[in-house]
């Protein structure tokens, strides 16, 4: 199947302020919806039938999602006597709005524990790429490359949908405490 253009309007980002928001991207079925509303806007039956989970659960964690605000009905259409609703996200982007950073250095909960679960089988076929970098930086340089990271996030989420493999894209920076340091030099 191939999607070129997303069928709804959807702003780039939104603040992850309440912390019902937060929990709600904590459950794996839900960050796998909202990645399939990243396609186009679906029902709840289209998206049991791409889970292949029961209609009732779906239901439920759209719910949470719709009552958490990030996702939202983006139309409907009459189906014999029953109105069916198609959901949207609410954003492309989801980050925390950190009380230390603000929106300078938001995170998004696509992160690394998701991303390691379903990288796996790629790993053992040989088809997982990547970098590893390890650099002393100032905060200031951590601010600026976090930004440039978003921006890269941001284009990566704009890529018009089509192919028929879907493909994980994780990126990050952290610190690492017990990292060995070099000596100060002598003369």
């Amino acid at each position: 199947m191939s999607v070129k253009t997303l069928d709804y309007d959807l702003p780039d980002r939104l603040a992850l302020t309440q912390p019902e928001q937060v929990r709600a991207l904590g459950n794996p079925l839900r960050t796998t919806i909202l990645g399939l509303l990243h396609e186009r806007a679906a029902s709840v039956t289209e998206l049991s039938t791409a889970v292949a989970r029961p209609k009732s659960t779906v239901a439920h964690h759209v719910k949470v999602l719709a009552e958490a605000g990030l996702v939202h009905v983006v139309r409907t259409r009459r189906v014999r006597a029953v109105e069916e609703s198609f959901y949207g996200r609410t954003a492309r982007l989801f980050y925390v709005q950190l009380e230390d950073g603000g929106e300078d250095h938001p995170q998004d909960f696509n992160d690394f524990e998701v991303a390691a679960r379903e990288s796996a089988p790629a790993y053992a076929e040989g088809q997982l790429w990547g970098f590893v970098r390890r650099a002393r930086i100032s905060a200031a340089q951590r601010r600026e490359f976090w930004q440039k990271m978003t921006a890269l996030v941001d284009e990566f989420d704009s890529i018009e949908r089509e192919g028929d493999v879907v493909h994980g894209f994780a990126l990050g920076i952290y610190p690492i405490p017990d990292y060995p340091q070099l000596p100060e030099p002598t003369d």
